[in-house]
Order: structure tokens, then C-alpha cells, then sequence
């Protein structure tokens, strides 16, 4: 067995999947379900099956192993994968290095972010850093949480990290390919960060894939200087903290999300451990989905200025799209979260998210301070603010409940807001149901039966391969298990077919519809017999419908002839 197959026979694919995505257990125990991490969908579509050990979208097509999974949801290559899923494990690497240049490259630019963020954190204790410790000092960030969240500063010298990557031996590729450096007009580096606080920038997984530096000088713009994308980085399928808080989340139910770094870090000093930040921009689809698939609870907790306000507005949006509910906490005093906490202290914060209104109160609220709502044409303009919103929300009876809510605070005859939504339901489009698999009851149970039980598989595939199978759907499915070896299993079955048939596969099989118990071996020759009747009563209406061709195109000996071959397979 090879290291890779040993790897996935030792990973329990349902709790690795579990770690990204809320499942709940289905039909007989096999299949676990779940919103799919890789598209945006309010209806699960997402499966993992445990016997089988793989998992499968029907709504975006997307499927396969454990180390795809991982290879999809921490957007790694191969061979990351593998040793993520290894180191993970306690499984033991070979000596082998596995990798290519991809990979290779990808494995620089990590080992170099680990050094640069060493560099950052020594570099603070040293006198340069001085004015970084003072304003984390004014921001009551001890030397605990600088620890913690692994708080540097970058030399203003601009060289610091330039000779150390030089020293450990990258090659100019790959120090250009990090984005901690950049090129002099004759062909050197220089350090990016300069007389900056850093904070490093985690992926799901806990890996440093990135850097925020802030300004300390006056006037030394921009006031925060991120990483450019890289190999190892891409912004929208971040969120600051995440790895951190992301058990937190799962177990309150509920992500706090905030704009800033220091809001996160202000936050978590306070015993808040489920907030993460979208780093001062609005959301991706992407980042929402990460919320979505550790909670479907999100109060948004962005600064009360201007652009604070904009941000919050843009990003509710984009948690509306994906079906999340959204509550706003808006705090006094123009203070962002981590000056409250300082101010008002941790009790106070917690009393007012508690406390923290449904997400229409607050786009209410901005309405009235929009519009005159003392006039028609300003109750008229608040209410189509207000209404693309509600329109999002999935279920039916809520969309009623808060459109009528909306209206009598507006003062606009509900009647007429009910009628509006029933037209806007009226022009929007069904959801085209999921295809029906073609197969046939005996079809779907003779394939559970020889996959989970290999011994019966060795029992009827001589059998099996003498079945006229022409007129199943599973016809090439079944042909590959008759000729699959009993030690091998779905995923060998997965690499024999199409991507038609495999796509029926994963169908038939995370139907999930007979228990374990019932995978007999006289269930599976039942089947067996049951198909080879349905080919039987097939070719009779084949021969059927040729001898009334025949018969109308007045050619009577082929007529009798298939007549004649009726009767034998009448009497067999």
C-alpha cells in the first residue's frame, strides 16, 4: 500500500470535513450532510459519506477523497495536502521529499513568512521597536497578547529581512515570489515593511500567509500596508483570526465580526473569543462562506464613523446573499470596539451584543434618517431601500412578517407591501430540482451490496458478468465491480469509470437508502435475479415493438421470425 492510501485509510474524512463544515448525520449513519463550502447554497447539497470515504457537491459537481477536500478548502496543492493531513494525524512522512515546483515554491514562501515573523517578534523588543511598544501600550496590549497574536515590528532600515532570506539561501525567484521584498531598480531587494507594527495574517489552518503593517510615523500613508497576493495568499479567502476563534464560533453559534486588527485583539482581552475581522474592506462571497460553515449567527460590530457605516452596510448585504442572520451592534460615544472595551470595560461590551438588534431595525433606522417618512414620496423611498432586503430572506412566512413589520413602522398600508412581494415572487425563477438517478431499485441495492460487502462481490461476479446488462443505467458501474479486486473499494470503482457514471455513482451511494443489516448476500442475488427478469421483460418489449413494425411494413416472415424468438423467451 502507498503512503498516500495509507494516509486516507488512517483519516476519518467525516471529522477532517467536519472541522470546515457543520454536518449532520443522515439516513442509515453512513452519510452526513451539510451547506457546501465551495458554492452558495441555502439547501444542503454537500455529503460526506463515512463507508466510502468521500465527499460530493450535487449542486456545484464538486467531489472526491479527503486530500481533495483539503486540497479545495485550504486552496493547496497535492502534496500539501498530504503532509497537512499527515502532521495532522501523527502519521509519519517518508523520507521522499513529495513535491513539485508548485509545491516547492509554495513551501519557500511559508518557511519565509515563519522567518520574517520571528524577525518582527525580536525585533519589537529591541530599542527600534520602542515607539511599537508604546502605542501597544496605549492600546493596553500587554506583552501576553503580543505574544499571543505574534505582534512584531519591521526595522525602518528596510534591510533587516532582506539579508536574512538572503543569508538562508532563497533563490531571487522566490524571494520576489513572497511579496515580503521588492526589487531595486538594479535587480536588489528591499524589505516591503518599514517602520511598521505587524500583525500576522493566519489561514484557516493556522499557517502565516500574510502580514499587516500600520504606520507609526505621522503622515506615513497607508495607514496599513498589507501583503500582496501571493502563491500562498489570496485576501477574499481570508478572515483575521479565524483560526483562532473558529471553535468558539461553532460552540456559541454565533461570529462577532469586526473591521480591524487591533478591534480583534481589543475584543479577545475581553473574553470575546468567537470574532474574527474582514480587515477593514467588505466581504468577499468568499469570506461570508467561511463564516457560513462554522455559524449561520453573525453580529456585525463595525466602527460608528462614516466609512465604518458603509462598510457594515456593503457587508450585511453580502451575508444577506448567503442566507446568513445578521444582527448590528452599533456602539455609543463613536468608539470602535476595542476603545469600548477599554473605556466601558468587557461587561458593558457583552451586555450591548447581547442586546444587539436584528439587522432591519438598524437599515430602518437608516431609513428615517434618509427620508422625511412625514411624506408619501419619503416613506415610498425608505420602503424601496428596504425592501430589496427582505426580499433575501429564504423562508416565506418571515418575508411576510417583517414586510408587515416594516410598514406599519413606515406607515404604509401593508396590504400593499404583500402584494408587492407577491409579484416580485411571481417573476423570480424556481430552483430546477436535482436530476432523478435512472437506475432501477435492484440497481441501487446490488451496488451497496458489492461495495460494503466484498464477500459477496467475489460470490456473484462471475454471474454478474454473464448479465445482459445493456438496458441498465449502472451498466459500466457494474462491470467494473465485476471485474474490482474484494481488497479494493469505492475509491478504485471512482478511478475505472466516466464522469458521467461517476457522477451516478456518488448519487446512488449517497442515497444512502439500505442499511448495513440488510447488505445480505441473498439480498444481493435477490437483486441480481430481480435485474435479470427487468432484462428479460425489456427484450420482450423490444421484440414486441419490432414484430408491429414488422407487421404494419406488411413484412410477415420477419414478423414470424421475432414472433417464433418471443415464444422461446416466453417459455425460458
Amino acid at each position: 500500500m502507498s503512503f498516500v492510501e495509507q494516509l486516507k485509510s488512517s483519516v476519518d474524512i467525516v471529522a477532517v470535513v467536519g472541522q470546515y463544515v457543520r454536518l449532520k448525520r443522515s439516513g442509515s449513519g453512513q452519510r452526513w450532510l451539510g451547506l457546501c463550502p465551495f458554492h452558495a447554497e441555502k439547501t444542503p447539497s454537500f455529503s460526506v459519506h463515512a463507508a466510502h470515504q468521500f465527499f460530493k457537491c450535487f449542486g456545484c459537481g464538486i467531489g472526491g477523497d479527503v486530500i481533495r477536500f483539503v486540497m479545495e478548502i485550504e486552496r493547496m496543492t497535492f502534496w500539501e495536502a498530504v503532509k497537512l493531513l499527515a502532521e495532522r494525524h501523527g502519521i509519519p512522512l517518508p523520507r521522499r521529499e513529495y513535491a513539485d515546483p508548485e509545491t516547492r515554491l509554495r513551501a519557500a514562501v511559508y518557511r519565509m513568512y515563519e522567518l520574517a515573523a520571528e524577525a518582527f517578534r525580536r525585533a519589537l523588543y529591541e530599542p527600534a521597536g520602542a515607539g511599537a511598544r508604546e502605542y501597544l501600550a496605549r492600546r493596553g496590549v500587554d506583552e501576553a497578547l503580543q505574544e499571543e497574536f505574534g505582534l512584531g515590528y519591521a526595522d525602518a532600515s528596510g534591510s533587516v529581512l532582506t539579508r536574512l532570506l538572503a543569508r538562508e539561501g532563497f533563490a531571487a525567484e522566490e524571494l520576489e515570489a513572497s511579496g515580503l521584498l521588492l526589487r531595486r531598480a538594479d535587480g536588489g531587494f528591499f524589505d516591503r515593511f518599514r517602520g511598521r507594527l505587524m500583525f500576522p495574517i493566519h489561514s484557516e489552518s493556522g499557517k502565516i500567509v500574510a502580514f499587516a503593517g500600520r504606520a507609526l510615523e505621522p503622515g506615513d500613508e497607508p495607514k496599513y500596508l498589507n501583503s500582496p497576493e501571493t502563491a500562498i495568499y489570496r485576501k477574499s479567502f481570508v478572515l483575521y483570526n479565524m483560526h483562532r476563534a473558529r471553535e468558539a464560533i461553532r460552540r456559541l453559534d454565533q461570529v462577532v465580526l469586526v473591521e480591524g486588527y487591533m478591534d480583534v485583539i481589543g475584543l479577545w482581552s475581553a473574553g470575546v473569543r468567537h470574532v474574527v475581522a474582514s480587515c477593514g474592506t467588505a466581504l468577499a462571497p468568499q469570506q461570508v462562506r467561511i463564516l457560513r460553515r462554522h455559524s449561520e449567527n453573525v453580529v456585525v460590530n463595525f466602527d460608528s464613523d462614516a466609512a465604518g457605516a458603509s462598510a457594515a452596510e456593503r457587508s450585511i448585504q453580502a451575508l444577506l446573499d448567503e442566507g446568513l442572520r445578521v444582527r448590528i451592534l452599533e456602539l455609543d460615544g463613536g468608539l470602535d470596539p476595542d476603545e469600548y472595551v477599554r473605556q466601558r470595560g468587557a461587561a458593558a461590551y457583552l451586555a450591548r451584543l447581547e442586546k444587539a438588534p436584528g439587522y432591519f431595525h438598524w437599515l430602518a433606522d437608516r431609513a428615517r434618517a434618509r427620508w422625511d417618512l412625514n411624506t408619501t414620496e419619503g416613506r415610498l423611498s425608505a420602503l424601496r431601500f428596504l425592501l430589496p432586503a427582505v426580499q433575501r430572506l429564504p423562508d416565506r412566512l418571515e418575508r411576510a412578517a417583517v414586510a408587515s413589520e416594516l410598514a406599519a413602522y413606515l406607515g404604509i398600508e401593508v396590504g400593499s407591501v404583500l402584494e408587492h412581494f407577491r409579484r416580485s415572487a411571481e417573476r423570480r425563477q424556481a430552483m430546477p430540482e436535482a436530476p432523478r438517478s435512472p437506475a432501477l431499485p435492484a440497481e441501487k441495492i446490488l451496488i451497496q451490496c458489492l461495495l460494503r460487502q466484498p464477500g459477496i462481490r467475489r460470490e456473484i461476479a462471475a454471474e454478474l458478468a454473464r448479465l445482459d446488462l445493456e438496458a441498465l443505467a449502472t451498466r459500466r458501474i457494474l462491470q467494473a465491480l465485476a471485474a474490482l479486486d474484494e481488497r479494493h473499494g469505492y475509491a478504485e470503482l471512482e478511478g475505472r469509470l466516466e464522469e458521467s457514471d461517476r457522477e451516478l455513482l456518488a448519487a446512488l451511494v449517497l442515497a444512502d437508502e439500505v442499511s448495513e443489516e440488510a447488505l445480505t448476500p441473498e439480498q444481493a442475488w435477490s437483486c441480481l435475479e430481480g435485474l435479470r427478469m427487468a432484462g428479460r421483460e425489456a427484450q420482450r418489449s423490444r421484440l414486441r415493438t419490432l414484430i408491429r413494425q414488422a407487421e404494419r411494413a406488411g413484412d410477415f416472415d420477419r414478423a414470424m421470425r421475432l414472433t417464433a424468438e418471443l415464444a422461446k423467451l416466453d417459455r425460458s
